[in-house]
């Protein structure tokens, strides 16, 4: 099989590649060979490869700089995602996109599923819905994530390194510091190794094309997980809770956030509990320290 994917480096792309490399031939496009919001380009590369499946790991992932620059938001989240589409429906290969929580207004009280309704609250939001429609050619997979950790460090324009949230939180623990995490909004954070074995296994399987949600089981308050990340660690972790009222920002964020992985279930692809997650986890950033 042979997998282009766009936005090598990324967090997730890197877990993806770092699983398919060695039983598929993976060509890796970081930003800087493929700009995704360059349809031409796009085109070309898709047709010059003429891969059979097609991996959408480049994203616009700054949700407050999103309200502030809401073209550059839709160009790579929706108009990018459009393209690559197009150009993997023309030599018919499979689409793999990812999708986010974000797309849920957050006023649940029990896990969402594919059936629920979105009501996107944010530019970030709608770009990522809008990029959601656009996937929906015939050969495609959509895998809703959320609250991503693990795998590859992005890194900001100057060259310093930037992880997920959970990532950061890991890193003020192993240093001893401080951690503050809203105790008023509910995630299921996702592990990327786990979601790239489940993107294997969806390709694997020939499970049917469509949108699945793909998170740790299970939920848990930002504040519960980071202290549970502290006791994976084996350190005291001072985690201060915080109220999301109480911080200014930008764009407006769910406070429910858990996603149900039923449907992903329902073709055999189960996905471990967040806290089985974080133990591995946590052992690999011990070994790593």
């Amino acid at each position: 099989m042979t997998v282009l994917l766009a936005g090598a480096g990324g967090q997730l792309a890197h877990a993806i590649e770092a699983r398919l490399r060695g039983r598929h031939r993976v060509v890796g496009l970081a930003r800087r060979e493929l700009d995704v919001t360059d349809d031409a380009r796009v085109a070309e590369a898709v047709q010059d490869l003429h891969p059979d499946v097609v991996i959408n790991g480049a994203a616009y992932n700054d949700v407050d700089g999103a309200e502030e620059d809401p073209v550059a938001a839709m160009a790579v989240n929706a108009f990018g995602v459009r393209a690559l589409g197009r150009a993997a429906h023309a030599v018919e290969a499979t689409l793999v996109h990812f999708s986010t929580d974000f797309v849920f207004d957050g006023t649940a009280d029990q896990p969402y599923t594919e059936e629920s309704p979105p009501n996107p609250q944010s530019v970030y939001a709608m770009s990522k819905l809008l990029g959601e429609w656009f996937a929906a050619i015939p050969k495609h997979y959509v895998l809703r994530v959320e609250s991503l950790f693990g795998g590859g460090l992005q890194e900001h324009s100057d060259g310093r390194p930037r992880g997920s949230s959970l990532d950061r939180i890991a890193d003020a623990i192993l240093a001893g510091r401080e951690v503050r995490a809203f105790d008023d909004r509910v995630v299921s954070p996702s592990y990327v190794d786990d979601v790239a074995q489940a993107t294997e296994a969806l390709l694997a399987t020939a499970a049917p094309y469509g949108l699945y949600h793909c998170v740790g089981s299970g939920f848990a308050t930002w504040f519960e997980v980071a202290a549970e990340l502290g006791r994976r660690l084996r350190l005291p972790a001072r985690v201060i809770p915080v109220k999301m009222d109480s911080v200014r920002l930008k764009a407006k964020r769910p406070r429910f956030c858990a996603l149900s992985n039923a449907k992903l279930a329902h073709v055999n692809i189960e996905m471990p509990s967040w806290q089985d997650a974080l133990t591995r986890y946590a052992t690999a950033r011990l070994a790593a320290s």
